[in-house]
């Protein structure tokens, strides 16, 4: 077709969206218009209203102190699982030879590992469970 004036078409990948005809503002443009909304009514309170008169704040602590555990109370742990140390270890996300060293009394569980075992003694069944889904057993 020599000397058409046709425009060639514009190719579209396959697979990619098209653009809507109408455009949304985008998540971060929302976010951003409603917390500039938010800091003008700051900023339109008088100066002698407390914050704390106009917003709800709270401040939550949790007593999560882990319990410390004896040589004993960790294979008594282990055992709750019906787990070996190999299985205990990687459920915990530690090695084996940490494992016989806590249940040899070498060395004590520290940190998250202990707050795990807190969670393990208080809801055995569930961990059991947990672990069982892990291993791709049916629970």
């Amino acid at each position: 077709m020599a000397g058409s004036t046709a425009k060639p078409k514009r190719r579209v990948k396959a697979g990619s969206p098209r653009r809507p005809t109408t455009q949304r503002a985008s998540v971060g443009s929302q976010i951003a218009a409603r917390l500039g909304r938010f800091a003008s009514r700051l900023e339109a309170l008088p100066r002698d209203v407390p914050l704390s008169a106009r917003f709800t704040v709270r401040t939550v602590k949790l007593n999560l102190q882990p319990h410390p555990y004896s040589s004993a109370q960790v294979r008594q742990t282990r055992q709750l699982l019906a787990a070996s140390q190999a299985v205990f270890a990687q459920f915990l996300g530690v090695g084996v030879s940490t494992v016989q060293d806590w249940e040899q009394g070498q060395k004590p569980p520290r940190g998250s590992a202990c707050r795990l075992m807190d969670e393990i003694r208080r809801d055995p069944e569930y961990w059991r469970k947990r672990l069982r889904s892990l291993a791709g057993q049916s629970a």
